[in-house]
């Protein structure tokens, strides 16, 4: 009984961790000039620091959450940040980034 409890605040606390990490480290990411900074266009950089910024919030509203919770929103943030990092790393000229023509011309 004891280990299942130990067990469950492990998973719940590892939980956290990860999207605590993962958190703060897409947000040094979308800051360092050398990263992510300067390749994403203004609304995109804005997309992500506003889910990083309500996620940071969450986390501080929600100490005691668990691990569903945690990894929700670990989801809901990837969701986010997944498809606008994919799109500047797969305009890299790194292969499987094409989704076929984009007209641009205005």
């Amino acid at each position: 009984e004891n280990e299942s409890e130990d067990r469950l605040a492990r998973e719940r606390i590892e939980a956290k961790n990860s999207l605590e990490g993962y958190a703060y480290n897409l947000r040094n990411q979308v800051q360092d000039k050398e990263k992510l900074a300067d390749k994403l266009d203004a609304s995109d950089k804005e997309a992500i620091e506003e889910a990083v910024k309500d996620t940071i919030s969450w986390l501080d509203d929600n100490s005691s959450a668990e691990k569903e919770d945690y990894e929700e929103k670990e989801k809901e943030l990837r969701g986010v940040a997944d498809p606008i990092i994919s799109k500047v790393y797969g305009s890299g000229g790194a292969p499987g980034g094409e989704g076929g023509p984009v007209d641009d011309d205005m």
